[in-house]
């Protein structure tokens, strides 16, 4: 086999769609994550438990959510292609919201358990002095859940990188446009194409292995500092 016959589009959506997703769950999650540490009663409880279902649906189960809830037909669907001409289902924009979706749990439990471990009486102290709680969640709160943060971000990079059933079911399976890496593995087997197979899983890990590698090299770094 050529190098010229490997195709690398898979490979770049993959990191593409990775980091997209895991930079929406950064932004989704920390919130999220800071008001259930913070939050008690049924309520959290109910919230904590549906942003962690993910984790637990096999990922049919989950696409098939997805596919009801943004799908052509659905409600969500119908407006956001009448009035923004989005569509989510079956385009790379799918892929995306099938990694955060199955990504943002990692990120969502570990940053809680950050932001639960703060004494709270450091965020008493910053009230009587008079600091706003925008103020206080900057300069109090984030400095110190930041490693926690972190290393929930690389979590959840890992698992958006490697999804694969929930992409497939949103995104689907069209050449040159929704097939990631995962899912090209998965049509190279299919095909019976096991030297082709063979060589995108070693691309594959190699590149997932080095992704993270640094990340936690500059998360050592950034804890050394």
């Amino acid at each position: 086999m050529n190098a010229s016959d490997i195709n690398l589009f898979p490979l770049f959506l993959s990191l593409k769609v990775a980091f997209t997703a895991t930079l929406l769950s950064v932004v989704i999650g920390i919130p999220v994550a800071y008001f259930l540490s913070r939050s008690e009663g049924r309520a959290a409880d109910l919230a904590d438990s549906l942003l962690t279902l993910p984790v637990v649906l096999p990922p049919t189960v989950l696409g098939y959510y997805l596919l009801v809830l943004l799908g052509r037909q659905s409600v969500v669907g119908r407006f956001l292609e009448d009035n923004f001409q989005v569509m989510i289902v079956f385009t790379p924009a799918g892929a995306v919201v099938a990694a955060m979706i199955v990504s943002l749990p990692f990120l969502v439990k570990t940053a809680r358990t950050a932001f639960a471990a703060i004494d709270k009486d450091l965020i008493d102290a910053a009230r009587l002095l008079g600091r706003t709680d925008f103020n206080i969640f900057f300069a109090v709160l984030f400095p110190l859940a930041w490693r926690g943060i972190l290393s929930g971000t690389v979590l959840a990079f890992a698992r958006a990188l490697g999804d694969f059933g929930t992409t497939l079911m949103v995104a689907g399976n069209i050449p040159g446009k929704t097939v990631t890496m995962p899912i090209a593995i998965y049509d190279a087997l299919l095909a019976g194409n096991k030297e082709l197979a063979d060589l995108l899983v070693i691309i594959m890990t190699v590149v997932a292995f080095s992704v993270l590698f640094i990340l936690n090299r500059l998360e050592k770094n950034m804890l050394r500092s």
